[in-house]
């Protein structure tokens, strides 16, 4: 069974580098996830890939079923949870087409399920919601690859769908470096799974507080723009990714959120 889940929209899906074994669309207390769960290998290394907003881009950020996403890659064995996303850019030095990694995140969202926990109380450690040794994998890759990264970057999780207001940007530069619409709540449901998570996030963009208007073109260019980057970086880092020396799983171990889940 795959360790190393992939959770990505469909430019990160790449049939030319992805061998494609089977599929899975389980059921889950939560629903199905948002489309069939495609299993195989990059670089020969066995992996989940799942789109995030489904093929069709059918689940706007609000919507995204992240509770059944995280638990069906859970129940398939997953220990690992690697996300790629775009983001704009809070900070100068952040430019679009730079790589973030991510390791802190603030919660900016307002109506979504944020936890597996409403009928009682668990309280989970979280004081580094990414993975530090996820994080120093793909920083080690895209060293050897010679493109512009940044190892640590604090990511503001926004409703969405929309973009922020310039109002909005501004103020949001006083917290982080970048600005998204999908991180919360999978990190934190990974984190009560006891899975590793790390976001390898692409800028696209200056967000609003910059003269230019963001727009879905600009995102969507830019993206396809460092694809190839993403792409290899997945698979440089993937075959890197073994026994984690970290304390995403003891988190969940301690609170007994996974005693609590598999009773559910």
């Amino acid at each position: 069974m795959p360790k190393i889940a992939i959770i990505g929209g469909s430019g990160i899906y790449n049939p030319d580098s992805f061998e494609l074994i089977r599929e899975e669309f389980p059921d889950t207390p939560y629903g199905k996830p948002s489309d069939p769960i495609m299993i195989g290998k990059i670089n020969g290394v066995e992996v989940a890939f799942l789109y995030r907003h489904g093929k069709q881009h059918q689940h706007p950020p609000s919507s995204v079923p992240y509770r059944a996403n995280m638990y069906a890659l859970w129940k398939l064995g997953v220990e690992y949870v690697i996300s790629a996303c775009a983001v704009g850019s809070l900070k100068e030095e952040f430019r679009p087409g730079d790589l973030v990694i991510c390791d802190q995140v603030i919660d900016f969202t307002r109506g979504r399920k944020l936890t597996y926990f409403y009928d009682q109380t668990v309280h989970i450690s979280m004081p580094d919601p990414c993975c530090p040794y996820l994080n120093k994998i793909f920083a080690g890759a895209a060293e050897e690859m010679g493109i512009r990264y940044h190892l640590g970057g604090t990511y503001v999780c926004i409703e969405g769908p929309r973009f922020s207001s310039r109002a909005e940007s501004r103020m949001f530069r006083s917290f982080g470096d970048l600005v998204g619409m999908t991180m919360i709540p999978e990190v934190t449901l990974c984190r009560e799974l006891g899975m590793c998570y790390c976001s390898l996030a692409t800028i696209t963009d200056y967000d609003a507080w910059k003269d230019e208007a963001v727009t879905i073109d600009m995102v969507n260019k830019t993206m396809a723009e460092c694809l190839d980057k993403v792409l290899r970086l997945l698979e440089l880092g993937l075959p890197r990714i073994g026994k984690s020396d970290c304390c995403c799983a003891e988190a969940a171990e301690g609170c007994g959120s996974l005693k609590a889940i598999e009773k559910q």
